[in-house]
């Protein structure tokens, strides 16, 4: 008996560990469920979104077919709009209603590794359209959207290679051109990568932006054998204005100052001019590094609204500016300080959604016991261990609102890329949000992200008036029409909107915020790669796939098994 107890356990660990599958049939006749990819790579081709349409009908037969993208929707005949390919949500979710699974895509899948195995080797994966030809792409065009009447704009532009092409064909020249309005303004010569991406710098001279106001550049990679257009360009708005609204004073310029000019332009929404002193007492333009008289100095920072000091304290000039920020990041003690976001402060709802265990450290702090009316924000704790201590703090002063940072080490932040990148914008807009909401004229109370945005990507806004969040009517002025929507912020003061492709004036009601963006054509889509291949899948026609652990009594057999040897044992005096 004790025997047969422990083969019995030892069979049912088994079949648990091994989990063979096996098919039952779906009550109900078990009806097909069809995933239709409805991204924008779906018409990449000419009629290959009428060949899916087809393919996903024949497919489901009685069954039903859900499109997927940016999320899962039912199924109707539309054009693909959607600017991302996540399989994952839609996966899941026919897994969880039963019966056989396809997926009809091209193969652009853009969450491929986040697909649990189980669920994706089940499915039946059916490939449509003819794999891409050699496309030419532009795919991230960096640099500052606000500039001064005689600034050099300097713009960081990536493109790359991708699709069929034959040995040696990247690198055939190509050309990129920057234009305003299709008139050509600049023109380079540069080699394409047999694959992957390059980037390369272009310099606009101060004389082509002589007049204050917006304009949109557009940035065009040409090459000949290129089979997809619509990848081949981004636009870049720009804002041309003749007096800066914020200053950098960089003493001494270090890696921090020239991080935070290249993101503060984005996040303030302000024309941005940065000076840097590179020996004591002379002062150089940011940029070019042309030297620069101390008189157009203190006239550009006594009419900024916002003045950023950056560097060694004693080296900073004295200042009466209404919006002051100070990132001291000449002394401090060397170490690994990981920061993390003070428990109550005016930005902690900015910076709620920051991932802060996910951040590098910091490479040195200077953290200190805070005075009487000045209010935490970040705090720091080194390697992880010992007293959290403040390292940025906001004081509200009858000169305007000042804050300051003693810590240096996040520009690696931005450097990483991806979600460290946008904690460190989050950080730099909070803080300018806050210090900006203080001054004259402070009436803005959203903002968009970002100035651009892919085609079939939601522009996302963010609240940066005082209080809670609220619904903002939006009007929205384009080429050949206009339209009033309505910003919803939720508990992350975020709002998305969809829009077509094109360029947009908008207006917040009352007056609280006004600008410019743009929709691009441009989308990774025209040149995602294709990950996802055919297969059978592990499901038979009208029937569905089972796990054995997907049985609880197999888990019970398996206890009881080994619970009654034990208890055998014991009755037989045995350990």
């Amino acid at each position: 008996m004790r025997v047969t107890l422990r083969l019995i356990g030892v069979l049912a660990l088994v079949l648990l560990l091994w989990n063979p599958a096996f098919t039952r049939r779906v009550p109900g006749g078990g009806n097909p469920i069809v995933l239709l990819d409805a991204s924008l790579s779906m018409r990449s081709r000419p009629a290959q979104w009428r060949a899916a349409l087809d393919t996903a009908r024949a497919l489901a037969g009685h069954g039903i077919i859900w499109r997927f993208g940016s999320g899962v929707a039912a199924f109707d005949t539309a054009a693909p709009a959607d600017g991302t390919s996540r399989l994952a949500p839609a996966l899941a979710a026919a897994a969880a209603r039963g019966g056989p699974v396809t997926v009809v895509t091209d193969g652009a899948i853009d969450d491929v590794a986040l697909l649990p195995a189980d669920l994706i080797a089940r499915a039946r994966v059916v490939v449509v359209g003819a794999p891409p030809g050699p496309d030419a792409f532009v795919s991230a065009v960096e640099g500052p959207h606000q500039v001064g009447t005689g600034d050099t704009l300097t713009l960081r532009v990536t493109y790359g290679m991708a699709g069929r092409r034959e040995a040696g064909s990247g690198k055939r020249g190509a050309r990129l051109v920057v234009a305003d309005g299709g008139r050509t303004i600049e023109s380079k010569v540069v080699a394409l990568p047999d694959s992957g991406t390059l980037t390369s710098d272009v310099t606009l001279p101060a004389s082509l932006f002589p007049r204050p106001g917006w304009t949109v550049l557009e940035v065009r990679l040409t090459w000949p054998p290129d089979s997809e257009p619509r990848d081949d360009a981004m636009a870049f708005p720009l804002l041309v204005s003749s007096d800066p609204a914020a200053v950098i004073l960089a003493a001494p310029p270090d890696w921090d100052a020239t991080f935070l000019a290249r993101t503060l332009g984005d996040v303030a929404r302000v024309p941005v001019k940065s000076f840097a002193q590179i020996a004591p007492g002379t002062w150089n333009d940011g940029t070019t590094l042309a030297p620069v008289p101390p008189d157009q100095v203190r006239k550009a920072v006594a009419a900024a609204r916002l003045v950023v000091e950056v560097g060694d304290p004693a080296r900073w000039p004295v200042t009466s500016a209404a919006a002051l920020l100070t990132w001291n990041t000449g002394t401090g003690s060397s170490g690994d300080w990981y920061l993390t976001p003070a428990p109550a402060s005016p930005l902690s709802g900015a910076l709620a959604t920051v991932p802060w265990d996910s951040l590098p450290p910091a490479l040195a702090a200077q953290p200190a016991a805070p005075d009487s009316g000045v209010v935490p924000v970040l705090e720091a704790q080194l390697a992880r261990r010992g007293a959290v201590r403040p390292v940025a703090t906001l004081l509200e002063t009858s000169r305007g609102r000042r804050a300051a940072l003693d810590v240096s080490g996040l520009y690696r932040w931005d450097f990483r890329g991806g979600a460290a990148r946008q904690a460190y914008r989050t950080v730099v807009a909070g803080l300018v949000d806050w210090l900006l909401a203080g001054g004259p004229g402070a009436t803005a109370w959203a903002a968009p992200e970002s100035l651009d945005v892919g085609n079939g990507l939601p522009m996302v806004w963010r609240w940066v008036g005082s209080g809670a969040p609220r619904d903002l009517p939006i009007s929205l002025e384009y080429p050949g029409g206009a339209r009033v929507d309505t910003l919803r912020f939720g508990a992350d003061r975020r709002a998305a909107l969809t829009l077509p492709v094109n360029t947009y004036r908008y207006s917040i009601a009352a007056g609280h915020g006004r600008g410019l963006f743009v929709v691009d054509e441009n989308s990774a889509e025209w040149h995602a790669p294709r990950v996802l291949a055919p297969q059978a899948g592990r499901i038979e026609p009208g029937r569905a796939a089972v796990d054995w652990r997907d049985r609880w009594w197999l888990f019970a057999l398996a206890l009881a098994a080994f619970a009654g040897e034990w208890v055998w044992r014991r009755r037989l005096g045995l350990p």
